[in-house]
């Protein structure tokens, strides 16, 4: 004989002999049913009656549900964040009745232990309550919906109130949902394909422990995670030739950080700065927000020139690894050169390496520019965002110790230190080898990307003048006079290719205006050969409408009157 009862809005038939309480517990109820014969087991999809007002239908349980996708985070934490946002922000109100967990696993076709799994955590945290008999209920409202409001400013005009405006200066711009194009040669993105997942979240577990937690939890004040800077030290600099001690390290929210720092630190109003032109846009940015007294340092094919320009500088900031944009390495003997009349000069160095470590070609047997520093003028600027992901945001700062003092101080008037949760992981993730095996898998990957590009690109644009110095994960394209780089840039990404134009990188955009860079870091290997038949014809047609090519340069091709090829 089987007894009728009411579990979670649903009536059931219960085995006599069973009748007592029923447990409030979504998991108990739900082992109560599994544990019964399934003879003696009928639900029915009929809700218990309730108050017409606080009645949802299934339209508007749709709606609540409708971003629910099978692609992003585990379901049972999509539904419970619909659900705290519902009752956040007045959608469910208080006592409004959830449909059961049967009924909205049928509604949104997914498994009804993720539904029980979501009410159980929501009925834990007290945003839910199970009822006996009735179902399960909103616990209490929100702060009610979220609404615009219309403030009158007392300000009439904020731009005369800056003391400075960095929206009026040239910024790089990419498309912030590039991953929807089908062709995205963007530099400084990744290949989502090519991130350590499960590595990354043995990391991030092992940052998660009791004790762990406990270690990092605190206000570190103006201190660094101690186990990231050990590893900084044994694993990760060692490769760049650079052997830092004691109080010689300084962690960063990403490279950008770091550079916007030194700059604060190093640059006043009459400081005589020497930048790449062309160079890295944010970098200038910085500096021009400074100081006036700004040159532009010479390039040619190796990198910067220790002319007379540079020895007139105080400070200078330079990127020999790979020169942004054109990609360059500096040879050996042009290094040591520069450090030498550096030291005569008393020029002090700021050395991006913002892509170290990840390659696996030659250039990465030339030591960095630091680790041939004998007097501490070069100020070494690292980072993880290229090599691992952009979104983790930690870099690094090698000085030294009286440099790395001032910066602690001055970081902590900004933030205090970046998030050492984030810093601990990253510090398990090199600990535990992983680190080392991601380089070795993503520089294999980045060869053979650039072999791709490097034998198909020459023949299908042979207009264009194309460049890669060794271990770079972009190309320096340069269109024949009249070719329009930013013209081209835009009509690529109608067509779903995604390429930056190079005026950006230059002082004057008119110097840089027939210049492209075409990354690789973030586009599958597979995309590649159909992404640049696509752009060739592009660059082409736009070749022929401006009438000219290669026969027309009035000498030998190269990437700008002062970079000698």
């Amino acid at each position: 004989m089987c007894l009728r009862t009411e579990i979670d809005g649903e009536i059931v038939r219960k085995p006599k002999g069973q009748l007592g309480l029923l447990h409030p517990r979504l998991d108990v109820v739900e082992q109560i049913i599994q544990d019964w014969p399934e003879s003696c087991v009928s639900l029915f999809m009929k809700p218990l009656g309730t108050n017409n007002s606080q009645a949802v239908t299934d339209v508007t349980w749709r709606r609540l549900f409708g971003a629910l996708t099978k692609d992003g985070q585990a379901l049972n934490l999509q539904i419970r964040r619909m659900i705290v946002h519902a009752i956040e922000t007045g959608m469910l109100s208080k006592n409004t009745r959830l449909p059961s967990t049967r009924q909205l696993a049928s509604l949104l076709g997914i498994a009804r232990n993720t539904v029980t799994t979501a009410y159980q955590s929501l009925i834990d945290e007290g945003f839910l309550v199970s009822r006996e008999r009735s179902g399960i209920f909103v616990a209490a409202g929100g702060n009610g919906r979220i609404k615009a409001r219309h403030q009158a400013d007392a300000v009439d005009d904020w731009s005369s109130r800056f003391a400075i405006k960095p929206s009026g200066l040239r910024q790089i711009c990419k498309p912030r949902n590039w991953l929807d194009y089908a062709y995205p040669f963007l530099f400084g993105q990744y290949d989502p394909a090519l991130f350590p997942t499960n590595n990354w979240r043995e990391a991030v577990r092992a940052a998660s422990s009791v004790k762990e937690i406990q270690g990092w939890a605190g206000d570190m004040i103006d201190d660094d995670d101690p186990d990231l800077v050990e590893q900084l030290q044994v694993q990760v600099l060692p490769r760049r030739g650079i052997f830092a001690g004691k109080g010689e390290i300084i962690v960063t929210i990403g490279s950008q950080q770091a550079l916007s720092m030194l700059v604060q630190l190093l640059v006043g109003p009459t400081t005589a700065v020497g930048i790449e032109d062309p160079g890295y846009p944010d970098v200038r940015n910085m500096v021009s927000l400074a100081t006036r007294n700004i040159v532009g340092l010479t390039l040619d094919r190796h990198g910067v020139l220790p002319d007379d320009d540079f020895v007139s500088r105080d400070v200078t900031f330079l990127t020999v690894s790979h020169q942004c944009p054109t990609t360059a390495v500096m040879p050996l003997d042009r290094r040591q050169q520069l450090l030498q009349i550096a030291s005569r000069e008393n020029v002090v160095i700021v050395e991006d390496d913002y892509e170290a470590d990840l390659s696996i070609e030659s250039d990465g047997d030339i030591p960095s520019l630091k680790s041939l520093d004998a007097e501490g003028r070069v100020i070494y600027v690292g980072s993880f965002s290229k090599v691992l992901a952009p979104g983790l945001r930690v870099g690094y700062i090698v000085a030294p110790p009286p440099v790395i003092s001032e910066l602690r101080v001055l970081r902590r008037l900004m933030l205090r230190h970046p998030p050492t949760n984030n810093q601990r992981a990253l510090a398990n993730f090199i600990a535990l080898g992983h680190y080392r095996q991601h380089l070795g898998r993503t520089g294999a990957v980045m060869l053979e990307r650039a072999n791709l590009i490097a034998d198909r690109l020459p023949d299908l644009v042979p207009s264009c003048r194309i460049i890669r110095g060794q271990g770079a994960t972009s190309f320096w394209i340069e269109g024949p006079p009249g070719f329009d780089g930013r013209q081209l840039m835009d009509l690529a990404r109608q067509s779903g290719v995604l390429v930056e134009a190079g005026d950006i990188f230059f002082a004057d955009p008119l110097a840089g205006r027939r210049y492209l860079r075409l990354g690789f870091g973030s586009i599958a290997t597979h995309r590649i050969e159909a992404g640049l038949f696509r752009l060739a014809k592009l660059i082409e047609k736009s070749v022929e409408r401006s009438g000219t090519g290669l026969r027309d340069h009035g000498r030998q091709p190269g990437c700008h009157p002062a970079i000698l090829v």
